[in-house]
């Protein structure tokens, strides 16, 4: 019997709000009635739900009618149900056994995505009315089976649908396979060219394939802008299955995580190092001056203050005294580049003495509005996140393999992020370099092109996905490094870039590069989410 094809399924217009209901009542019945801190709340994803109010609605037996199912609107954004929703637990035979049985009275054309993508939305919602009727809900919940440990399956194939081709041909982004280099993807966009919406189509996908799995994916996201943590627009936080507790705001209370590395059982020549590195990121992020025996001090304050908590992760408030210390006598009192940094650092309160969270296995957004976008307060915490979560990475074994993919753990995600490229940024660096053999992956967006390639470091060189969309300047040298061409072939692209509208973008079309034929970009309509 042929099977229905579960994938690139339509929702329809409005059902993940049409769900939020079912959604706070299940919540409500799982969760304690009083907030303990020892207790994290149940939060259900929208792939569970969906897949239970699909299992609700073709338990009705109600007769079918095409009149019925063609009433169901697909969502004009064109958000797909993740496959993930069906394959979970290997049931993607049974869910299509049962919508043939349901529909076998009809003659309908399963291989019509259109209709697919209705007959599933109508069960979605059919199944949503009755559970949210009466008292069935409460019968669903009490069911009790005897079964086994049910499999969570293999490593999500990252395959993300960020939009379409000419001619509505699905456009995707292959993260993971086995044949990619890396995962690293680069932005590059001007005010108005819809990269906000991009970068949160990438986490909706990201999220969605692989929060209902073994393999979940995390992320970490820096809003500059301040508009995904605007309450205005909380609403999106349930497409990357989050919740306000994702949100970190530094004004309202410090980070919560110490930034400085624990050397307790290390050596102290990797102290000396760190306290160097240290060093030389304190001056960056204020763009300070310094004589080299200013530079020599603000390091041995560093190790002196490592010898005061015996080796444990130290404080701003440390290092400013253990350099006041080192200084002369006559200059105890006078403020100088390196003491005006560090006194700003200890005022604004930025980190917690502590690690109270889990920034690798939970996801956050870090609130960054209320801070000058290129000041040391914002640099500093960028900085010194990305410098925890490279102390945390050094801790995990390497990702799992399957013979299709790669796991990808978590993803760090910039807006704004030239404000972090224009210095020696050791840590971002780091990042990159671990990220292929740990599961750990980067997503940097900036205005411009140029951004990428410093004297410091070439990210073009390093991503596996530059996506570029509407530039106010183009650079021609960037266009000709990325692409690998001139002539006819450089002034089609240029022109390509010049020509783009809102929420379009282009990217290398490795295959005609590689063949030497055809046009070497693609252009992608990026489907449009908020």
């Amino acid at each position: 019997m042929e099977e229905v094809a579960l994938n690139n399924i339509r929702q329809s217009e409005g059902l993940l709000e049409a769900l939020n209901p079912l959604k706070q009542k299940i919540e409500k019945r799982l969760n304690l009635p009083e907030y303990r801190t020892d207790a994290k709340q149940i939060m259900l994803n929208n792939n569970l739900l969906q897949r239970l109010t699909l299992a609700a609605g073709l338990s009705l037996n109600h007769k079918r009618t095409l009149n019925e199912v063609e009433k169901v609107i697909s969502s004009k954004s064109g958000l797909r149900i993740h496959e993930t929703t069906f394959t979970k637990f290997d049931l993607l035979h049974l869910w299509s056994g049962l919508i043939k049985y349901r529909y076998n009275h009809l003659d309908i054309d399963w291989s019509v995505a259109v209709t697919r993508s209705r007959v599933i939305n109508y069960e979605m919602l059919k199944g949503l009315e009755y559970l949210m009727d009466d008292d069935n809900l409460d019968d669903w919940l009490s069911i009790s089976v005897n079964s086994g440990k049910a499999s969570f399956g293999h490593i999500p194939l990252l395959d993300l649908n960020i939009g379409s081709y000419q001619d509505d041909i699905p456009a995707t982004l292959n993260l993971n396979g086995r044949d990619i280099p890396n995962t690293q993807i680069l932005v590059a966009g001007s005010t108005g060219s819809g990269k906000s919406n991009l970068l949160a189509v990438l986490m909706r996908e990201i999220r969605s394939m692989t929060v209902d799995t073994a393999y979940p994916v995390n992320f970490l996201f820096f809003d500059y802008k301040g508009e995904f943590s605007d309450p205005a627009n909380r609403s999106w936080f349930t497409h990357f299955e989050i919740d306000d507790s994702a949100i970190l705001d530094p004004i309202k209370a410090p980070l919560p995580f110490s930034p400085f590395k624990d050397f307790v059982g290390k050596t102290q020549n990797e102290i000396n190092l760190y306290a160097t590195e240290l060093a030389n990121a304190i001056v960056a992020i204020d763009n300070a001056r310094m004589s080299a025996n200013m530079s020599n001090r603000l390091s041995e304050a560093v190790i002196a203050a490592y010898k005061t908590t015996r080796n444990k992760p130290i404080s701003f408030d440390v290092i400013l005294n253990e350099y006041i210390r080192l200084q002369d006598e006559k200059d105890r009192n006078k403020d100088d580049s390196i003491k005006s940094v560090l006194k700003q650092l200890i005022r604004n309160n930025l980190f917690a003495k502590e690690d109270s969270i889990d920034l690798i296995n939970n996801s956050f957004v870090v609130k960054m509005d209320g801070y000058p976008k290129d000041g040391p307060l914002a640099k500093a915490i960028v900085y010194f996140i990305i410098s925890k979560l490279n102390t945390i990475y050094e801790s995990l074994p390497k990702q799992a393999v399957s013979e299709e993919c790669v796991q990808i753990r978590h993803f760090t995600i910039i807006d704004e992020a030239h404000y972090m490229l224009d210095f020696d940024n050791k840590p971002l660096r780091d990042l990159i370099a671990v990220g292929r053999n740990k599961g750990l992956s980067i997503i940097l967006a900036t205005q411009n092109m140029d951004s990428y390639k410093s004297r410091y470091f070439d990210f073009y060189a390093n991503a596996q996905y530059p996506l570029i969309m509407k530039q106010q300047s183009i650079t021609d040298s960037i266009i000709k490094d990325l692409f690998g061409v001139s002539g006819n072939e450089f002034q089609e692209i240029k022109e390509a870039i010049a020509g783009l509208s809102l929420g379009e973008l282009i990217l290398k079309d490795s295959t005609a590069i590689a063949l030497g034929m055809g046009k070497k970009f693609k252009k992608i309509k990026v489907t449009r989410f908020i």
